[in-house]
């Protein structure tokens, strides 16, 4: 009995792991979007966010945002074939980026607040041949 419980119980101690290094490679390629903002100066925070959505979902993240900063908000994922997408949006639900882009497994947008406060940045996975797309999200300012 115990010989068959040895492979179940390493499963669950590496699952975590697995699960990990999916958001880990996804946030590689996030701080890879970001790269030319990097070159035009703008401060990526080490911060970020992420996780796994399937088609269709969305994940709210907020930000704290302070007028007179321009602020890149960079996505990105390990999966080949899929395609993201971010947007942010006001504390009164008004989409406040000024630019915007997607290309397959990245997607930023650029934000210029009118207003300092919180902010909504919407992350979603529009299409992936994987049931759950493990996705990573940085924003950088100046």
């Amino acid at each position: 009995m115990k010989i068959r419980l040895l492979p179940a119980a390493i499963i669950l101690l590496v699952l975590p792991l697995v699960l990990r290094a999916t958001v880990d490679d996804a946030l590689s390629f996030a701080y890879e979007a970001a790269t030319p903002y990097v070159k035009q100066g703008y401060t990526f925070r080490e911060d970020a966010w992420g996780g796994d959505l399937g088609v269709g979902d969305q994940k709210a993240v907020t930000a704290q945002l302070f007028r007179g900063n321009g602020y890149w908000f960079c996505l990105g994922t390990d999966a080949d074939d899929a395609t993201l997408t971010v947007h942010v949006y006001d504390s009164k639900g008004k989409l406040a980026e000024s630019q915007n882009w997607q290309k397959g497994r990245f997607a930023a947008v650029l934000v210029n607040p009118k207003q300092t406060g919180t902010y909504y940045a919407i992350v979603e996975v529009k299409k992936s041949s994987q049931e759950r797309t493990p996705w990573a999200l940085v924003y950088g300012y100046r």
